[in-house]
């Protein structure tokens, strides 16, 4: 839970905007993959998200420090004047460009309701991460949680639901390698680039800001070296349609929102939001796609629902109980 207190509304707030994001994101990122007209390049449309995020950030730093001289002196100190810290954040910027990257393979082969289910193996990676790196440990039953989700993934991938409406030729291997890829760059990068946040009080804008900056120079290679001769011979926009600036709106602010839900929520309703997320990908993708649902997909899906809200069910304290039964045993042992 967060440290300051806020009502329910907000919260319930925070959690749809969450599930809308979250939602919305794979299945118009789907659309504009799926469609027969001028494909645009992924990897501009990555970068252009990362200048969002930076310039969005900036904001935020601004109104942080309170005023304009203030900011100015925070960006001198936390980034021109610190080369080593840049180095430090360019780890996860690399990781997050891949892995963004990675999530447009992927929702170009799978539908948006497959991925939406196979992207939550990011769960027990970056609880793996999380155990490695940040020598933390986990409950039985969130080691539980983690081995049903995998189980429920592993039906949805196993004879995974087609979707009549798609033209496009897919590869649903090549899909499922690239959400792969996907998840393990999420786990890493998210636990990597919460270690850094916690082995200083740095504000978490200057991060992101040292993060993005990073991130814009590491896409721009990505260009160059992926879509280089294409993007000069047809443009940097080519393709974009109101959908595409729709999808990049949609990942440049659901990642910096993700912060804020991060702040004033919990697990469970953190949980609750990815299998509602879920569900809505489903309902949209049955309309728009014609997915054809099947008994595997629906199966794999509750299990994978139900996991995700063990896993965020909090620890619960047991020293208290064992000292009480301690006490219990040693009054009894004076009684007789």
């Amino acid at each position: 839970m967060a440290n300051e207190s806020v009502g329910v509304l907000f919260k319930l707030y925070c959690l749809t905007v969450m599930t809308l994001i979250a939602a919305t994101y794979t299945v118009a990122l789907r659309y504009t993959r799926t469609v027969t007209s001028d494909l645009y390049f992924s990897t501009t449309a990555v970068c252009i998200t990362e200048v969002i995020k930076l310039l969005l950030s900036l904001v935020m730093l601004l109104r942080e420090a309170g005023d304009l001289g203030r900011c100015k002196t925070v960006l001198v100190n936390h980034i021109f004047r610190s080369p080593k810290e840049l180095l430090k954040l360019s780890v996860p910027s690399v990781v997050y460009a891949i892995q963004n990257n990675m999530a447009f393979i992927a929702l170009s082969n799978l539908d948006a309701a497959v991925y939406q289910v196979t992207y939550q193996l990011k769960i027990p990676c970056t609880a793996l991460c999380t155990v490695l790196m940040l020598n933390r440990s986990l409950s039985r039953l969130q080691w539980f949680s983690v081995f049903m989700l995998c189980g429920g993934v592993t039906l949805v991938q196993w004879t995974p639901p087609e979707s009549t409406k798609v033209q496009v030729e897919q590869n649903p291997f090549l899909g499922f390698v690239a959400i792969a890829i996907a998840v393990l760059c999420s786990g890493f990068a998210g636990v990597y680039f919460e270690k850094v946040l916690k082995s200083s009080d740095t504000s978490l804008w200057v991060r992101n800001i040292q993060m993005y900056l990073s991130g814009i120079l590491v896409t721009l290679i990505g260009v160059y070296m992926t879509d280089g001769t294409k993007v000069l011979e047809k443009g940097f926009f080519y393709g974009y349609t109101s959908w595409v600036c729709f999808v990049i709106f949609l990942a440049s602010v659901g990642g910096l929102y993700t912060s804020v839900v991060v702040k004033y929520t919990d697990n469970i309703m953190k949980g609750f939001s990815a299998a509602a997320a879920i569900v809505l990908s489903t309902v949209a993708s049955v309309i728009l796609f014609g997915l054809q649902i099947t008994t595997t997909f629906i199966t794999g899906g509750m299990l994978v629902c139900v996991s995700i809200y063990l896993y965020g069910l909090p620890k619960q304290d047991t020293t208290k109980v064992q000292k009480a039964d301690a006490d219990t045993t040693k009054q009894k042992l004076l009684a007789i």
